[in-house]
């Protein structure tokens, strides 16, 4: 079970975010702001028409339920119905640390290490993986996150990377973010940081867990849309 508490978490969290790290220092702050709900609306409808992106993932401190360390890889929902993702991740894997390479298609999921092929989980895991398809798909995935957060507020401009966006900071309630991030038994805070040109595409997502440490997720995309071709490894 500890795989399949990093895929659900780690593919949950692909869909909400563009591009790379944020600057610390904010910008224009005040009522001169657009509102937070609409932002969301518009960020919410471009995520759902993501399909494929390249992702980065950070755990800041010790997150209940989540194992991973960091990821880096590609998501695509073009391969069939459930979907395909693969990179390289440092996570506890039945206890001990493991640094490798990951690739999921459809309901097969594959972790090879430093040495050595490529090994398919058992049937037993397999059966239980999340579908990678959930993530992207508008009624299911992260566009539903962002449809329901609760009291919405654009606190500032900030660039990200060159690319100037708001930031929106909100609450995600346990039953909207329970099967994507396990662990979660209460409301969370998430910070979207959304361009303020086009349709608002969301450009970076962080989670605040509410736990010992105050620990965080944080989440970046890059690529997105560019063609991506995964297949289960031979």
């Amino acid at each position: 079970m500890v795989m399949r508490r990093f895929l659900v978490t780690l593919l949950a969290l692909l869909a909400t975010v563009l591009t790379a790290c944020t600057s610390d220092e904010g910008g224009e702050e005040g009522s001169s702001l657009p509102d937070a709900a609409g932002l969301l609306e518009d960020a919410a409808r471009s995520t759902a028409d993501i399909r494929s992106a390249h992702f980065t993932l950070t755990v800041d401190g010790k997150v209940p339920g989540l194992d991973v360390q960091s990821a880096d890889g590609d998501l695509t929902r073009e391969e069939g119905g459930a979907g395909a993702a693969q990179g390289t991740v440092k996570m506890t894997l039945f206890g001990n640390l493991f640094e490798g390479e990951f690739v999921i298609v459809g309901d097969k999921a594959y972790i090879k290490g430093p040495t050595g092929d490529y090994q398919e989980l058992p049937a037993s895991l397999i059966a239980n993986l999340y579908d990678p398809a959930a993530i992207l798909d508008p009624s299911r995935g992260v566009a539903n996150v962002l449809s329901n957060v609760q009291d919405p507020n654009t606190e500032a401009t900030e660039e990200v990377e060159g690319v100037q966006t708001y930031r929106v900071k909100g609450k995600a309630s346990r039953d909207v973010v329970a099967d994507l991030v396990p662990g979660v038994d209460s409301d969370v805070d998430i910070t979207f940081w959304l361009r303020q040109d086009g349709d608002h595409q969301p450009v970076k997502a962080s989670v605040a867990v509410p736990a010992e440490g105050s620990p965080s997720v944080d989440v970046t995309l890059s690529d997105v849309d560019k063609p991506v071709e995964i297949t289960a490894p031979r």
